[in-house]
């Protein structure tokens, strides 16, 4: 049995010009202009590229996931292909840092403790996420996806904060260390098996 799981960030929720902000779960942001794009990529490299059609698929409560994989899957899905919402997937609260510019959360925190987020996933003091019930959701996911009759691909559109984590279940294919950080409309592939999950690329934009 094999089985892959695509799982695809969010697209942008700023467009050039706009004044960027650090986005976390308590903000629900529709998809920008340059986001709705960055989805029609996503969606034509899986049809067209890929030629995948997904049979399952999962995002989060916030409206630029559900928005990102209702672009995908009209493009790539198969008939009655249903979103499910997984709590888990909500991205995580940036607490005082929520809605700041990155420069006003670098004064508080120090590039260093940013640096360590983006390295080995440790949050910075005062953000509200607790890494190992991620972790554990993830891996729950993991399995019962492989223990499932299909084999077909499965869709996960999810936030930065929270795909990182899904690394943290891979088993084979981390030999060279892997950026944990998914640009927005970019993607990562893993394969599960009965007794594995194996990474197969990571941080691809099409």
């Amino acid at each position: 049995m094999m089985r892959d799981i695509y799982i695809v960030r969010h697209g942008n929720t700023f467009d050039a010009g706009d004044i960027v902000t650090r986005v976390g779960g308590r903000t629900d942001l529709d998809l920008s202009v340059s986001g709705h794009e960055q989805a029609r990529h996503l969606a034509n490299h899986f049809r067209d590229t890929a030629k995948i059609k997904f049979a399952s698929a999962y995002c989060s409560q916030l409206k630029r996931t559900r928005q990102t994989a209702d672009i995908i899957l009209a493009a790539s899905a198969r008939e009655n292909t249903v979103v499910e919402t997984l709590g888990f997937l909500k991205e995580i609260d940036y607490g005082p840092d929520e809605n700041c510019a990155e420069e006003a959360v670098i004064a508080r925190i120090g590039q260093s403790a940013l640096d360590l987020w983006d390295t080995q996933a440790i949050p910075p003091q005062g953000w509200l996420v607790d890494p190992n019930f991620i972790r554990t959701a993830w891996a729950r996911l993991f399995e019962n996806l492989a223990a499932s009759s299909s084999q077909d691909p499965v869709l996960i559109v999810t936030s930065n904060g929270i795909a990182r984590f899904a690394l943290d279940a891979v088993t084979k294919g981390r030999d060279v260390l892997t950026p944990l950080k998914l640009k927005t409309g970019a993607f990562g592939r893993l394969r599960l098996t009965a007794s594995e999950v194996e990474l197969i690329n990571w941080n691809v934009r099409p």
